[in-house]
């Protein structure tokens, strides 16, 4: 058996020169696939004539603890470990790979669940109540789940550079050796992406690229001197590769009372008793006649919709809606609300809030609900939805 402790999740960025990293934090990661197969029957015959597949759909979900790091934003939008900010139209066309690699009791390796090319589709913030440990969850769309098992059970990606200037220049490929991909004859490669000149592109194999099985790979064209070559493919042993490193350095988690919560400009919000942010992108895939891979991605809609649950005490939340904070206005009108808020989520180290570590901001949102609840013998309770579609996450407290 696996237990989760022997299970190493792991994200490759692919069209970025950024090493892979191990997802720390995670609490659950799971997946589904629906193998979008076709009965084919017709008038006259009893039972099936056969049947159609075709493209899967892939769901993966990852749970994780709020730790106060950016660094799986930055690899889920394909950036370098130095950038501070990342908004949501960055994952517009970026794609992972996700991978478990997986060892059983008695610590025999048993081989690596590749989900290849996957999309955010989704990601959400829950600070569930006042004493709840903070959580954010991610939703990816993909059309592969590949376990690699046996000799070909471990994935590999690995980074080379262009020595020289000219057409059909050669990397080799070794630490360790790639084994032939038992699917198809003759290739060993899964994906071979070039970063030139700072942009990404991922080469067709046969045309862009070829490999000659024994570790000499092709990049077929022109290439220029320091042009940095990824490659993926599986392999009988780990060699170099980096599976799991154990994070001591960041914090092991984020509580709700390390947050801050802002509405608006500097209106702190009070007696909150949950929070939750929901930010989905509506992704648009493009096929085309005469072939079966997706040509072209990206996102047509991006929606964050906020939801502010508490205890009612005060009106500030309808005071800011109604654009009255701090006026002691008399009356309000749900009619009247404005829809240009913004709200902030601020992460500290601990309760003291003097060490910023990360936060959130959401900007023209707009009230779109509102509920209030009075249950016998308890306290009245209110809640607040917002929605809007800009946002971003930064490690600069400045910029919030």
């Amino acid at each position: 058996m696996i237990h989760s402790s022997n299970y190493k999740p792991r994200v490759f960025p692919i069209y970025a020169d950024t090493l892979d990293t191990e997802i720390d934090r995670v609490q659950d990661l799971g997946s589904t696939a629906t193998l979008n197969r076709t009965k084919i029957q017709e008038v006259g015959r009893d039972g099936l004539v056969d049947w159609r597949k075709t493209t899967p759909n892939i769901s993966v979900n990852l749970r994780q603890l709020e730790y106060g790091s950016i660094e799986f934003y930055r690899q889920l939008a394909n950036k370098g470990s130095t950038v501070s900010q990342i908004s949501w139209t960055d994952f517009k066309t970026t794609a992972v790979d996700i991978a478990g690699y997986k060892t059983d009791d008695d610590n025999t390796f048993l081989g690596t669940i590749y989900y290849p090319d996957l999309r955010l589709s989704g990601f959400s913030i829950n600070i569930g109540a006042p004493d709840a440990i903070i959580e954010r969850s991610f939703n990816f769309a993909g059309e592969d789940e590949i376990a690699l098992i046996n000799n070909n059970k471990y994935l590999i990606r690995g980074r080379y550079i262009i020595a020289a200037t000219g057409s059909n220049q050669t990397v080799t490929v070794a630490n360790p050796t790639p084994i032939a991909d038992p699917d198809n004859s003759g290739q060993f490669l899964f994906k071979v992406v070039k970063v030139s000149g700072g942009t990404a592109t991922k080469l067709d194999h046969g045309t862009q690229w070829s490999y000659n099985g024994s570790g000499t790979l092709t990049i077929n064209g022109s290439s220029t001197i320091g042009d940095i070559i990824w490659v993926w493919y599986s392999a009988t042993t780990q060699g170099s590769q980096t599976i799991f490193v154990n994070n001591d350095a960041d914090l092991a988690s984020i509580a709700a009372e390390s947050c801050t919560i802002l509405l608006v400009t500097a209106t702190h919000v009070s007696r909150l008793q949950s929070v939750a942010v929901d930010t989905s992108f509506d992704r648009r895939d493009i096929r085309e006649i005469g072939t079966e891979p997706v040509v072209a991605r990206g996102i047509r809609d991006i929606t964050n919709r906020v939801t502010l649950g508490r205890i009612l005490e005060n009106y500030t939340i309808e005071e800011v809606l109604r654009g009255k904070a701090g006026a002691s206005y008399g009356k309000i009108d749900v009619r009247e609300f404005t829809d240009n808020l913004s709200l902030i989520i601020k992460f500290y180290s601990d309760n003291t809030k003097t060490t910023f570590k990360l936060g959130y901001k959401y900007t023209d949102l707009a009230p779109v609900g509102l509920d209030a609840s009075a249950p016998v013998n308890d306290y009245i309770t209110a809640g607040n939805t917002l929605e809007g579609e800009v946002g971003f996450v930064t490690i600069t407290e400045s910029i919030l």
